[in-house]
């Protein structure tokens, strides 16, 4: 719990009200964190959500293991992000902290590797697994980052054993064992079977996808951007670019856990940009006193050089290619994020794709101009339209180009 809060709004809200500010409840967290070492042994047995992790520091040689919770039965829950945008941070916080990692060094480019294997076998299917994990000590720790979800108590790994396995879907055990099919053709794939984007990341990390001789394991971190941009870049060059533009301006707002995302959909030509303005007090900005806001952008194509704002360009640009390929028409997507203090904790690039998913849903306010969908942005950004226009690349360029038209037009 934070010095600056006040004990009294703690007794008052006893962690579902949010007096303090934030968007989840610190001394929950924090309990839920202390719990779940308390709970830890040094043998579990469990149901794998399925889940797994890579990690990359040290590539080509990294620690990677099995995630599993202290508890049988349907885990899916703890590792399935499409089912969390409704959540209350507390939930995923309580969910991600139950997962226990058994972690061990392997060889990236060892797939044949007997643990490799077993990893492999343990994400194959769709339904939980379970697994028996035997721990060299105690699980300690967490862990928070801005691309995968928390992760909980881990220790090395003394040994591992699958205990029951469900089966596995019919496309995914055949582009297992398609070993002249690439990784992205086989993403692609899955996506359009209907396999949910955060089981493709997990295929894609543990070496179960591509060429037989191109297969490797890819850090966690790595494979959910890679699967974001994949498939958003896929929908892009060979679905959205033949489609008629869309026929009206679109405005899509969604207000939720201490952030704002709004869409501005206009109609033309591919184009989309992405922005994030961090408030003081929030996650990348605790000690500042100004808002900072960064952001990328890409026009008639998806970027070919690494978006310098990070894998949430990628889920955003996910997102909002889904809602295009929906409605069978092109745009010119600027999307837009404040996030507010109090939220101030990491939790992964999943939060900004299934927000936007969750957003796209929703009617969307229909205006006839930029000018007029500025206006929206009035409505309900804390920064405003000239401060949002101020920054944005594309916002710019479109008013630059209406009115170089108006001035040919009256010449």
């Amino acid at each position: 719990m934070s010095a600056l809060t006040d004990p009294r709004l703690c007794i008052l809200c006893r962690g579902a009200r949010h007096l303090c500010g934030k968007a989840y409840c610190p001394i929950l967290a924090k309990f839920t964190a202390r719990q779940r070492v308390a709970e830890a042994s040094t043998n579990l047995f469990g149901s794998s959500p399925p889940a797994v992790f890579v990690g990359r520091v040290g590539y080509p040689y990294v620690y990677a293991g099995p995630l599993a919770p202290n508890e049988v039965g349907d885990t899916s829950i703890y590792d399935l992000p499409e089912s969390w945008a409704e959540r209350p941070v507390d939930d995923v916080l309580s969910f991600r902290l139950g997962l226990f990692l058994g972690r061990r060094l392997v060889d990236v480019r060892n797939v044949s590797d007997r643990f490799v294997q077993e990893l492999q076998a343990v994400v194959l299917p769709l339904k939980p697994v379970d697994v028996e994990i035997r721990f060299a000590k105690k699980p300690t720790g967490f862990s928070f980052s801005e691309y995968e979800p928390p992760i909980g108590p881990r220790a090395p790994l003394e040994s591992f054993r699958i205990a029951s396995l469900p089966s596995a879907p019919r496309v995914v055990e055949r582009l297992y064992s398609d070993e002249d099919a690439s990784a992205s053709e086989a993403v692609i794939e899955l996506y359009q079977a209907g396999i949910p984007v955060s089981h493709i990341q997990k295929l894609l990390s543990v070496g179960a996808l591509g060429r037989k001789r191109s297969r490797r394991l890819v850090p966690t971190r790595w494979a959910i951007t890679a699967v974001d941009d994949t498939i958003s870049k896929y929908l892009i060059e060979e679905k959205i670019r033949w489609f008629q533009p869309l026929g009206e301006v679109q405005v899509f707002v969604r207000s939720i856990h201490k952030n704002l995302f709004i869409a501005i959909l206009l109609p033309g030509e591919w184009g989309f940009e992405w922005m994030e303005a961090w408030f003081p007090r929030s996650t990348w900005n605790p000690f500042g006193e100004s808002v900072v806001i960064e952001g990328d952008y890409e026009l008639y194509r998806p970027r070919r050089e690494y978006a310098s704002i990070g894998g949430c360009y990628y889920a955003a640009r996910l997102a909002t290619a889904e809602y295009l390929t929906r409605i069978q028409r092109k745009a010119i997507a600027v999307v837009l994020r404040e996030i507010y203090p109090g939220f101030d904790i990491p939790i992964g690039v999943w939060f900004v794709r299934e927000q936007l998913r969750a957003m796209y849903s929703q009617q969307p306010y229909r205006v006839s101009s930029l000018e007029e969908a500025l206006k929206v942005v009035d409505r309900f950004s804390a920064l405003g339209s000239k401060t949002w226009l101020e920054k944005s690349r594309i916002i710019r360029m479109l008013l630059t180009m209406r009115r170089l038209d108006e001035f040919i037009e009256g010449g």
